[in-house]
């Protein structure tokens, strides 16, 4: 019963998890097709992780509180409705608020395969099933510029980026059927009130920070909306925990360093692999003229390369400890300045062969880096914090995706010729990851909470995998 569960479960993130991705190999045809601007571009690729990072907290707390399967069918068939008028939209505008509503319905629903893993599996079945999830939304994300450019070569430029769209509708039907069929009806639980003031400053600050970004104008008042923002977060945390009352983001969580460091460092490297995933793309495309197709070709070695990394990390993890995430975290810089290097200084004949040998090293990086990472945050998490730390990770997660596709591309289309563009967006996620390298060697220090055993999923997480 359980593995049948835990299908669907995977099914949900493969399907919400790779329409982002699918999309970036799309973005030059879907911009002349619909005349769009690069503020409509820059909408319509980080509105998507916007509302999918803002929706996961409050998804968890309805799906406590009234049963998640309802919510996780609720969720997907917006997901689906609106890939389809995102698909048939005639405007840049119904493009961009098709995806913010279907973003909302993939974190509706991952908050519920979350709580789901953690109804239904425990112990090391519970740390198996995450890290299968992990790795699942790390390959998925890898895939899907490939599957986008077989797509839009087949269908080509004018429908290509429609077809992309589309990618997710048979899937999204396919996996609601195995969940009205599978899907258990979960425990109810009656959890505190939900921190909506909390959510609204998360939602204010992460907008205030893309907008510089996206219109690069008004710098100084978006700046002073951010840190309103965030002085406001802080002033609500500290009044609901003195009234008794959880805020947004657990008091203990706060007060866990390991925790806190650990989702910086995931922050940044998703943030980082999503925009240079971007930025690959738009280079090969619109600066070298490569076809969607041999422009995808190119990022094939990351995805296979991820893959094979991610089925190794737990070896490697057993070996060195957390020290696998700093190795990981370091090769993804090597990997970006060499790429930022070799747009520089080889000719343009040679060049999309040494990025592809580049991906090769930026996959098994990512591979190594990613879900080892994730999983020994949520072990990190104190135990009275256990339910909320998962959402709260993967929240981050998609916000700084969010900011970090806005800020990257912004840097890639306000930029000159489009090598220096392709330097220049390169710079910004290797710098994204020198921060994260950082962060990982203050963690890799030893501390007083026992070390973990690691698991055969490389999540370095033993028995106990808090969601």
């Amino acid at each position: 019963m359980s593995w049948r569960v835990l299908v669907v479960c995977l099914a949900a993130g493969v399907t919400t998890l790779v329409d982002q991705s699918v999309l970036t190999i799309a973005l030059p045809s879907l911009r002349e097709s619909l005349g769009a601007g690069s503020t409509d571009v820059q909408w319509i690729v980080s509105g998507y992780s916007l509302t999918f990072g803002l929706a996961l907290v409050p998804g968890g707390s309805l799906g406590d509180a009234r049963g998640r399967k309802g919510l996780f069918l609720i969720g997907l068939a917006t997901f689906v409705l609106c890939a389809v008028v995102a698909a048939t939209g005639a405007n840049a505008a119904t493009v961009i608020v098709a995806r913010l509503v279907q973003g909302a319905g993939a974190g509706l629903v991952n908050s519920q395969v979350i709580g789901t893993i953690q109804d239904v599996f425990q112990g090391v079945g519970r740390t198996r099933a995450l890290g299968m999830y992990a790795v699942v939304a790390g390959v998925s994300g890898a895939l899907g510029p490939a599957l986008g450019g077989v797509l839009v070569s087949i269908a080509g430029p004018g429908a290509g980026w429609r077809w992309c769209l589309l990618l997710s509708v048979p899937c999204g039907l396919v996996t609601l059927w195995l969940a009205a069929r599978r899907l258990p009806r979960a425990q109810v639980v009656r959890p505190g009130r939900l921190d909506s003031w909390g959510l609204v400053c998360v939602g204010a600050l992460t907008v205030a920070l893309m907008m510089p970004f996206i219109t690069g104008t008004h710098v100084a008042v978006w700046v002073t909306v951010a840190l309103g923002s965030a002085g406001t977060l802080v002033v609500l945390h500290r009044r609901r925990v003195r009234s008794g009352e959880v805020p947004l983001v657990h008091p203990a969580l706060t007060r866990s360093a390991p925790y806190v460091l650990g989702t910086a460092i995931a922050m940044a490297q998703f943030g980082s692999a999503m925009a240079a995933s971007l930025v690959l793309v738009l280079f090969l495309q619109s600066g070298l003229g490569m076809s969607a197709l041999t422009a995808a070709a190119v990022t094939v070695p990351s995805a296979v390369a991820m893959i094979a990394a991610s089925a190794v990390a737990w070896r490697v993890a057993r070996r060195i400890g957390a020290h696998a995430v700093t190795l990981g975290t370091g090769l993804g810089i090597i990997a970006l300045l060499a790429g930022a290097l070799a747009a520089a200084s080889v000719p343009l004949v040679a060049l999309p062969v040494v990025l592809a040998l580049l991906q090769l090293f930026w996959g098994v990086a990512n591979g190594l880096a990613l879900s080892p990472n994730q999983a020994r945050v949520l072990h990190e998490a104190p135990a009275e914090a256990a339910g909320v730390a998962g959402g709260i990770l993967q929240m981050s997660q998609r916000v700084a995706a969010a900011v970090c596709l806005t800020a990257v591309s912004g840097v890639y289309l306000r930029a000159g010729a489009p090598r220096d563009a392709f330097i220049q967006a390169t710079l910004v996620c290797a710098a994204l990851l020198a921060f994260a390298l950082v962060a990982c060697v203050i963690l890799a220090r030893p501390h007083r909470t026992a070390p973990a055993p690691v698991s055969r999923d490389g999540c370095g997480c033993g028995d106990q995998a808090p969601v």
